[in-house]
């Protein structure tokens, strides 16, 4: 990943948004600290879409999820533990 500073990027914006079509991702630094991050905008929408279902059939949720334990609980409340 190629970094560059505020007045190089000013200076060859065409030549980096190129680059970054390409698929190539382009840190932009002020004063030697990353400030942004440029990246290809196909790439930025498949990372937000990978992550819905990602889990999708690799768990299973049993039906009384959230009643499990109860009783425990229960008795943990009124010292019957």
């Amino acid at each position: 990943m190629k970094t560059v500073n505020i007045h190089e990027a000013k200076t060859n914006l065409s030549r980096l948004v190129e680059r970054v079509s390409k698929g190539e991702s382009v840190v932009i630094a002020k004063a030697g600290k990353p400030m942004v991050k440029l990246v290809p905008l196909d790439e930025a929408e498949r990372r937000v879409a990978k992550r819905i279902g990602f889990m999708d059939g690799e768990i299973q949720v049993p039906d009384d999820f959230d009643t499990m334990g109860a009783d425990v609980i229960l008795d943990m409340f009124e010292g019957r533990s």
